[in-house]
Order: structure tokens, then C-alpha cells, then sequence
């Protein structure tokens, strides 16, 4: 049916973006297989790492002291200083009140203890399905990471999919710290050491190549620091070009970049002391133009570096950009991004994910990003039809299927 006003444009958009089922292309989220790795609850949602931060700018505690506090007592402290003695206007503390509001609790109240009582009513399997229905997510996906020792006891366990939860190899120990972390392969059976010779280089193929068929991963991901260059004399530029890139052609498994994480800034806010750099674009282009044949996925967190990203996209149909990845995570610079990508690249990108940590999360991020997603496709729409071109309601739906899911699928090559 043909668009004839505006009106109608603000109501088919609203309409088909409120109503769309996303896959979330990147989160930090579990299946109940990997029990206390799944986080929900208010405690955990008001102790997010965000929040510890923020919070600690306030307080006349030392951080020792704070970590020595148990879950509810650090939510209590959070909760009185940014909700209670503060606004609670920052995005993270917004979004704690978006997910309160949208569970249909009273919000209002300013009362955690009642919070809490909700969430003592649930089971965690009726608690994910509550949060998929809220946040409107038909599937995700998961940081799968075979180096952490309670994740690996899974996988080699009695692991039992749900459909909903899709896997990600997760490969950062192999490309940031290949100089501890060979020793695990090691004590795994894999022939390898510190040199990266060719039989070692071979074990790593080999490694990658069992954990492929034993997860079945979308793709293969490495969040990465603002220093990282191929080519370049280490082990990490090595890794990639002779392990990660062939392996991820011959078995079809993206290469996800994650490029501009500084870790442990403030090694005393542990989770929460991490920052951000600017990344080098000239090695995504570098990987896309001598390996066109293979995929990449690429995020980078600097908001400095979206801009030169966006354009390596124009060249290179085989580099999908996606989502507003950690500091970017908010409001103005989700608009900012996202209208750029729009005009830059048109609907072949992937605006958002969610990189959720706590289930909670799904249903604030997701709310909060619809809507500004919803405003800048809105005025896009706008743009062209002021030039006389119509627009028809299915081909707002076409376009709303690929950003939030088709786009993605059809990158992998794989059925929804």
C-alpha cells in the first residue's frame, strides 16, 4: 500500500519497527546450561559495570571497600546514590527504569526492596521468556569463550541448546596474550609452542577447527585494542593471517572485530576500568582487500573512527559494519551513527546489537534503539519522497527486516 503523508509514514515506520522480531547480533548473554553465567535480576541490572563506575565518582569509599560488599548491599549503595540523592538520567541509570517501567513495575516508587520481591517470583526459563517477548528478540548471540574455565566445562559437558541462544567463538586470549595463553592449548592435547612455527601454527588451525564443530559459531570474535595492526612482526598479526583468516574461509565463519578497548585503565574498578582508543581502519581495509573472498564483521568503539569505517564499507561488500558498540551506546551518538551509516551505506548495515551482560538489558537497549533507529528511517523517508519517489509500506518492511536481522543471515549465508 502506497504512503500518501507523512502521518501515515510515522505510523508505518513506528508501526513495523515496534512490531519486527530482531536477532541480536552480539551479546554477553547465556542458556541456562551455564547457570550462574546468566545474569538477571535487579541487583544485577543496578550493579552493572556502568553503574559501579558512575557511581564511584561520588562516593567516600575506597574501592576495596566496595568490592568487599556483598551483591545487595552494592546495589543498595548504587541505588541511593545515583537514583535516590541524584537524577538518574545517564543512560545506564535510565535504562534500569526503562526495563522497570516495561516489566509493569512502579517505577515511581523508588522502592529496590519491591523491585526485588518481583523478580523472587520468577524462575530464570520464565524470566527469558518474559524478557524475549518485552524486548522483541527472536534469537541471539552469545560470547562463547573456550579459555574460560566454568564456559568450557560446558561445552565439554552436557550442553543443551536453545534455539534461541546462537554461538560465537570468542578468540581474544589467542590474539592479546598468545604468549600465556599457548600453554593452555598445550594442556589440551595441542602440539604447540610460544614460536610460532609451522606446526604450531597448524594446532592453532586445528584448535580453531574442533571448536567450529563443536559450537557450531556464527562467527569466530576478538574484542581488540586501538593498537591493533596487521600486518605488522607479531604473534597477533601471525594468528590472524595464518590461522584465523584461512580457517574462517574454508569452514564460512565471519571474522568479528571488536577494535578500540584499552583494558584496566583503572585496574581498581576491575570490570568497570576499562576505556577506550582509536583504532586503525587501514587494517580492516588491509584484511578486506588481500582476503576478498572472506567475511568480516567489524565494530570499532571510538566514535572518532566511524566516520573512515563507514567509507571502508563503501568499498568493500565484504565488511559489514554493525551496532553502537559500549561507550557509543547512547542516545545522541546511536542518531549520530546511525543516520551517517543511512547515508553512507544505505540499509546494508547492521545499526545495533545489544551487547547485553545482563538479560535485563535486552529490553533497554532494545527499547531505547528502536526508537531513535525509528526517527532517523522516518526522516530518510522523508528525504526521498520531498525528491516525488513514493514509498509503499512493504518496502518499509523490507527494509526494517534487513537492519534488524536479514542482513545479517544473509551476510552468513545461513537460514534465519
Amino acid at each position: 500500500m502506497k504512503i500518501q503523508n507523512t502521518y501515515e509514514l510515522r505510523k508505518a515506520v513506528d508501526r513495523m519497527i515496534d512490531n519486527i522480531k530482531i536477532t541480536d547480533i552480539h551479546t554477553h548473554l547465556f542458556t541456562t546450561d551455564f547457570n550462574d553465567l546468566l545474569l538477571w535480576g535487579v541487583d544485577e541490572l543496578v550493579t552493572y559495570h556502568y553503574l559501579i563506575a558512575e557511581t564511584m565518582r561520588w562516593v567516600d569509599i575506597s574501592y576495596d571497600e566496595y568490592w568487599a560488599m556483598s551483591k545487595q548491599e552494592q546495589a543498595d549503595l548504587i541505588w541511593d546514590t545515583l537514583f535516590i540523592k541524584n537524577s538518574p538520567y545517564s543512560e545506564a541509570c535510565r535504562g534500569v527504569l526503562t526495563v522497570l517501567e516495561k516489566l509493569g513495575l512502579d517505577v515511581s516508587s523508588r522502592d529496590l526492596n519491591s523491585y526485588r520481591e518481583y523478580f523472587k517470583q520468577m524462575t530464570v526459563d520464565q524470566y527469558i521468556d518474559k524478557v524475549f517477548e518485552v524486548a522483541g528478540v527472536s534469537s541471539i548471540v552469545m560470547t562463547n569463550d573456550p579459555f574460560e574455565d566454568a564456559e568450557r566445562e560446558v561445552w565439554l559437558g552436557d550442553y543443551k541448546a536453545d534455539k534461541r541462544f546462537k554461538t560465537a567463538l570468542r578468540i581474544d586470549p589467542l590474539l592479546n596474550a598468545w604468549n600465556t595463553k599457548y600453554k593452555c592449548l598445550k594442556e589440551w592435547g595441542y602440539d604447540v609452542k610460544e614460536e610460532l612455527d609451522e606446526n604450531t601454527l597448524k594446532e592453532i588451525r586445528r584448535f580453531l577447527n574442533d571448536w567450529i564443530d563443536r559450537m557450531n559459531p556464527l562467527y569466530m570474535a576478538a574484542s581488540l585494542p586501538p593498537d591493533f595492526v596487521v600486518p605488522e612482526e607479531s604473534s597477533r598479526s601471525k594468528i590472524v593471517e595464518e590461522c584465523i583468516v584461512p580457517v574462517s574461509l574454508e569452514r564460512n565463519v565471519p571474522f568479528a572485530m571488536m577494535i578500540g578497548v584499552k583494558k584496566l585503565v583503572n585496574p581498581q574498578l576491575q570490570v568497570a576500568g576499562d576505556s577506550v582508543g582509536k583504532g586503525d581502519v587501514g587494517t580492516v581495509e588491509y584484511l578486506c582487500a588481500k582476503y576478498p573472498h572472506n567475511k568480516f564483521l567489524v565494530t570499532m568503539l571510538a566514535r572518532e573512527n566511524q566516520h573512515e569505517l563507514c567509507v571502508a564499507a563503501r568499498k568493500f561488500r565484504n565488511l559489514l559494519v554493525f551496532g553502537c558498540w559500549w561507550f557509543l551506546n547512547n542516545p545522541s551518538l546511536i542518531e549520530e551513527m546511525t543516520r551517517m551509516r543511512f547515508e553512507l551505506l544505505g540499509p546494508s548495515v547492521i545499526p545495533q546489537h545489544s551487547d547485553a551482560r545482563m538479560l535485563d538489558q535486552l529490553i533497554y537497549k532494545w527499547t531505547h534503539s528502536r526508537k531513535i533507529i525509528a526517527d532517523v528511517l522516518f526522516d530518510k523517508y522523508n528525504d526521498i519522497i520531498a525528491t516525488g519517489w513514493t514509498i509503499e509500506e512493504e518496502e518499509i518492511q523490507r527494509d526494517v527486516e534487513k537492519i534488524f536481522g536479514k542482513n545479517f543471515w544473509d551476510f552468513l549465508e545461513r537460514e534465519f
